[in-house]
């Protein structure tokens, strides 16, 4: 390896047409928002520094080739993205994610290559990683090794977001909400059904609660109401209050959303199990609070937690689990589940998928989860075209295995013949906002007999040799004939 060689890093800058990956995500998770500042720490061509403000967000950047006179400020989120994989000295790559650390208030987003998307081994190894034909340098991370490789370097417990993309907290209790937050179900207001004068009287009022039950299942506690003096001027207390409302709604449809949240607070401190499980005083006020009116205690809640996780050690009860389950595909060795379901799932399942996505991030984009139930193992398939594409080809797939945490990638992009679905109301509940339009598409095919072919029809060029056959073509979710020419 000649000593005078020189990498050029500048040359490893990408130039985007939108928010790089990491940014986004910490957009849609609600941590970047026009109320923080942004700074991206080598920010290369700036175009995620431009994004951002075009949103209205305050935002800046620095990037020692491209913009080297720029101020370094310090801000609430600050991104240090693929920056770490291309600084080929030790000690500078690890000065660049301190230094990013020190001007962070609140959330650090870190983002690397990891090794999945790796090139061939046929590159020039230096140092720890490679140099590349156009004289860059790329370091691979394993998953885990990127997780050990900050925590180590800050004394924290960064969290992953995806493949690649960690994000790192300052404060606990905003890390322990922002891990909970992403096993909440789904829920809805229940609407009003049934005729009340009284509920009709104070509705605007009473708004403001039912939206805080539907999030979070219990009633507020003191102080967590924008509205609270006026309610209780007008009630005396939240219980009266949400009594007029239940005179208006359905009982059952607000036992239900109760019971979801407990659920999703057990799939959450199972999974805190793994870690240091946070002190009670760590905890968001929110948090404590749901704790508190959900299971009595904190020990009594992880006691409850800790059951469901241990008893995950014997595969039978995945498979048992996946067998009992009333949602999702069955096939003689998986469960295949839609993303938007997987809160509607048995809490075993839902704690099961939460120790793939906390090693690697729920797969930025997954369309499908995949329960094996003859091995420890969980595949997240994208399919981009699910709603759109009445039989849609299945695009990557990643795999972890859940006794070694190997992730494996497979990319179907460029296959001539992928793999399609069929019957797709199937991975999703009936209350999917496509569920009736899929379902139709199914009782269509049915009926022309097209899905009786199951050897067949599994691939995109098999599919179309059926459709071939019976003189059919499909548009829209729908069934048409060929005319005769």
């Amino acid at each position: 390896m000649p000593e005078a060689l020189e990498i050029e890093r500048h040359r490893a800058a990408i130039a985007r047409n939108d928010l790089s990956r990491p940014v986004r995500l910490a957009i849609e998770w609600s941590l970047l928002n026009k109320d923080t500042t942004f700074f991206d720490y080598g920010c290369g061509y700036g175009g995620d520094v431009q994004r951002v403000g075009n949103l209205g967000y305050t935002s800046a950047g620095w990037d020692p080739y491209y913009y080297p006179n720029a101020p370094i400020t310090p801000a609430d989120v600050v991104n240090l993205g693929y920056v770490l994989n291309v600084i080929e000295d030790l000690e500078e790559r690890r000065q660049s994610l301190t230094q990013a650390w020190k001007l962070t208030h609140r959330v650090l987003i870190v983002a690397a290559q990891i090794l999945i998307n790796a090139p061939s081994k046929t590159q020039l190894a230096y140092n720890d990683g490679i140099v590349t034909r156009r004289n860059t340098f790329q370091k691979y991370y394993e998953q885990e090794e990127l997780k050990t490789y900050i925590d180590e370097a800050l004394n924290v417990d960064a969290v992953p977001v995806a493949l690649g993309v960690y994000f790192v907290f300052r404060d606990q209790a905003e890390k322990e909400s922002y891990k909970a937050i992403r096993f909440f179900s789904r829920t809805s207001t229940p609407r009003v059904c049934i005729p009340s004068k009284r509920f009709e009287d104070y509705q605007e009022q009473l708004e403001p609660l039912m939206a805080f039950f539907t999030k979070r299942g219990r009633l507020p506690a003191k102080g967590e109401l924008d509205n609270e003096q006026q309610l209780l001027s007008e009630f005396g207390n939240f219980r009266r209050a949400f009594a007029v409302v239940l005179q208006a709604t359905d009982e059952a449809e607000w036992d239900a959303i109760a019971y979801r949240r407990s659920l999703d607070i057990q799939v959450y401190l199972a999974l805190t199990h793994f870690d240091q499980r946070p002190a009670w005083h760590k905890l968001a006020p929110e948090m404590r609070h749901d704790i508190k009116a959900f299971f009595g205690s904190y020990e009594e809640a992880c006691m409850v937690a800790d059951q469901k996780l241990f008893s995950l050690g014997k595969q039978k009860v995945i498979q048992t689990a996946c067998e009992k389950s009333k949602i999702g595909k069955h096939t003689r060795s998986a469960l295949y589940v839609h993303v938007w379901a997987l809160a509607a799932l048995d809490p075993l399942l839902r704690i099961y998928e939460g120790c793939a996505s906390r090693t690697i991030g729920r797969g930025d984009g997954a369309t499908l989860i995949k329960y094996y139930t003859d091995q420890p193992q969980i595949s997240y398939l994208f399919y981009p075209e699910f709603d759109t594409d009445p039989h849609p080809a299945l695009k990557a797939s990643i795999t972890i295995d859940l006794k070694t945490l190997f992730v494996t990638h497979r990319d179907y992009q460029n296959r001539v013949n992928p793999p399609i679905l069929h019957r797709k109301e199937n991975f999703v509940t009936s209350n999917y906002p496509l569920y009736a339009e899929f379902a139709k598409l199914t009782q269509q095919e049915q009926q022309l007999g097209l899905l009786k072919h199951k050897s067949d029809i599994g691939t995109r060029e098999g599919w179309e040799k059926c459709l071939a056959a019976y003189r059919v073509e499909i548009r829209d979710h729908q069934v048409y004939p060929i005319p005769e020419s």
